[in-house]
């Protein structure tokens, strides 16, 4: 790939060009006051997706397919969003070519009924219309992906899982070379979707504007009209961008804004990191300044649904974002904020968990939702009724040594998130956390490790029904690693239709805005393929209006 030709337009390149241009073209315009004022476009495009994440690349391959000039905008210093960091796993069906050569017997209709089954709690309440478009758009992206670069196992096909009942999930082959900002993990798949859209876009003649954040969304009033384009600000500069076709609306969802996803679920207070965060960070944007026009929020279930282990044990822990898939070279200017990645966890038995107050709540080796549930029914702090609180794991260095961690920094985050010493009562004391609202009582957790102890004694949990083996937490030093949850899909969001166009409260839809990926409320699949195929739907659309 040509460095230069396929780098990043840069806030001082892009600054030359407008002025070049003589600044665009200006524009009337009316202000909250309902006064009219002369607005001055810096850029003028077909096309903005505003997020260059998998949605994002989805809708402005597909828009430039069509003939549109596009631009992408996004805040970060890099393309990719959670898409970047994801298994590349792509839940696509309907009989594509994959499915055929191993066999999998699928189609339009089957995706369909699959999705709005009224027996599975992922499916019964999806949005019909969004399915339907979802069902039948299938195969034609799947093989529009393969036909657009994307490298397909096609030795098999994963599941049936979530609401499917027959294989349907495609792995992407991981970007065969040292991808700038990650070292290499082959079960990162992500990298493989995102690179191969990315340079489909360039090659095509897309612009990508990073570290350019989007701030509003411009309407021609603003209770009425089409949209027009975007103002963004790109490092302390206002620019405004029009879009004559349309604006994608492709932000990642609201998992890391706690005011809206408490909208969804109170319970999810600030204690919750969110998975991909702080790379991908979630913010809800875009569905926010979507619903200063008036756009509607559309949702089938919270990230708490209990149809899935959406919300469930940290995979790793000592780390304040517990992320397994975070792997970051040393040199990027993520690194430092990506913090420790903290301790695989793979034998439960070797730990216990606790809440804030230091006891027990759940048995440590099971999965399911009932983990959450439990802990958000712990004692928790009375003075915040909704949110569970941190959650700790207790262990010994006996636990240390057969799980082969080593509990030292960068594995680790002894900033408020993994703590060590030589006594229990000593643990307990140390325990000092931005999120933990009052000291751990040193009593409680002293007494819960003791009947823990008791329990491996005689072999059975008398508690919560842990299976063999229970592992004494005896040997010193004791630690405590952070192990609250992490969140992850946003479910819900803002309402469109069938051609990923936003509407309304009156559900009316607001011409010009389109939505798709994590942000689009209507459908409850985790995954790609969502995203991808309205993604896909929306860039057409608006390109052939």
């Amino acid at each position: 790939m040509d460095k230069k030709k396929n780098s990043a337009l840069s806030r001082r390149d892009f600054l030359t060009k407008t002025a070049v241009a003589g600044l665009g073209t200006a524009a009337l315009a009316t202000d909250q006051a309902g006064a009219q004022v002369e607005r001055q476009w810096h850029h003028t495009v077909d096309f903005i997706s505003i997020g260059a994440g998998v949605s994002g690349l989805a809708g402005a391959v597909s828009a430039l397919d069509h003939g549109a000039s596009v631009m992408l905008v996004d805040e970060n210093i890099d393309i990719g969003g959670h898409g970047m960091i994801s298994g590349g796993l792509v839940h696509l069906g309907g009989g594509h070519t994959v499915q055929c050569k191993n066999g999998v017997e699928d189609s339009a209709e089957k995706v369909f009924e699959d999705w709005i089954r009224p027996d599975h709690p992922l499916a019964r309440y999806n949005d019909r219309d969004l399915v339907r478009a979802f069902a039948e758009e299938n195969v034609s992206t799947f093989e529009w992906l393969v036909e657009s670069g994307v490298d397909f196992r096609d030795d098999e096909v994963v599941g049936p899982q979530m609401a499917s009942t027959v294989p349907r999930q495609v792995r992407v082959r991981p970007w065969p070379n040292r991808d700038g900002l990650y070292i290499y993990v082959p079960t990162r798949g992500g990298s493989g979707l995102v690179r191969a859209l990315e340079k489909k876009a360039r090659d095509s003649g897309a612009e990508i504007l990073l570290r350019h954040r989007m701030t509003s969304i411009i309407r021609e009033t603003p209770a009425s009209g089409r949209v027009l384009g975007i103002t963004v600000d790109a490092e302390g500069q206002t620019l405004n961008i029009q879009a004559t076709k349309g604006v994608l609306i492709a932000t990642g969802g609201h998992s890391n804004n706690v005011g809206l996803r408490r909208v969804f679920d109170p319970r999810l207070t600030e204690e919750y990191a969110v998975s991909g965060d702080p790379y991908s960070r979630k913010s809800g944007d875009g569905e926010i300044a979507a619903m200063a026009l008036g756009a509607s929020l559309w949702g089938t279930a919270a990230q708490t649904n209990q149809a899935e282990r959406c919300l469930r044990k940290a995979g790793n822990i000592g780390g304040k974002y517990c992320e397994s898939s975070l792997h970051w070279h040393p040199d990027t200017p993520i690194f430092d904020k990506v913090r420790a990645p903290g301790l695989t966890n793979i034998d439960w038995a070797n730990v216990i968990l606790v809440t804030q107050d230091g006891v027990r709540f759940y048995d440590e080796t099971a999965e399911s939702y009932d983990f959450f549930a439990a802990a958000m029914a712990s004692r928790g702090d009375p003075d915040k009724l909704n949110g569970g609180g941190p959650i700790w794991a207790i262990f010994d260095s006996g636990a240390v040594e057969r799980q082969r961690w080593d509990p030292t920094p960068p594995n680790v985050d002894f900033d408020g998130y993994f703590f060590s010493a030589d006594t229990i009562g000593e643990l307990a004391r140390l325990i000092d956390n931005e999120f933990q609202p009052y000291p751990m009582p040193v009593d409680a957790l002293e007494e819960t490790v003791a009947r823990y102890n008791a329990f491996a004694d005689t072999g059975v949990d008398g508690d919560f029904g842990k299976p063999q083996p229970l592992r004494k937490i005896q040997k010193p030093p004791f630690y405590a690693a952070w192990s609250t949850p992490m969140i992850h899909d946003s479910f819900a969001g803002l309402r469109t239709n069938s051609s990923a166009q936003v509407m309304d409260l009156q559900g009316e839809v607001i011409e010009g805005l389109y939505c798709a990926g994590e942000c689009q409320g209507g459908f409850n699949q985790h995954g790609l393929g969502r995203s991808l195929v309205f993604g896909r739907i929306a860039g057409r659309h608006a390109a052939l209006s």
